[in-house]
């Protein structure tokens, strides 16, 4: 069972909400070349807002994936997509099916 995450909150800037789902969809991509990233979420919530969740066996795995490609993509084009800060939840799973 995945027992570390991160949950990442994404609010598309006005007029760039196709560039940020191709962005996301891309990112599902990357995540395929991380052996240590167990699942990885592009997610939409509303009209421009968007969220990222991943989950890792351990806190090896998820610091490898926040020092990975995704992440240096996702702080790279932040100020060019997001409207938001950009803050980097870390969780731990208590439980999953």
């Amino acid at each position: 069972m995945a027992k570390q995450a991160i949950w990442v909150m994404l609010k598309a800037k006005p007029g760039k909400e196709a560039d940020v789902e191709a962005f996301l969809k891309q990112g599902a991509d990357l995540a395929n070349d991380e052996p240590q990233t167990v699942t990885w979420y592009g997610v939409k919530m509303a009209p421009g807002v968007y969220g990222v969740f991943d989950t890792f066996d351990d806190e090896a795995g998820r610091d490898a994936h926040l020092s990975g490609e995704i992440a240096k993509a996702l702080m790279a084009n932040a100020t060019t997509l997001f409207s938001n800060e950009i803050k980097i939840e870390q969780m731990e799973i208590l439980s999953s099916k």
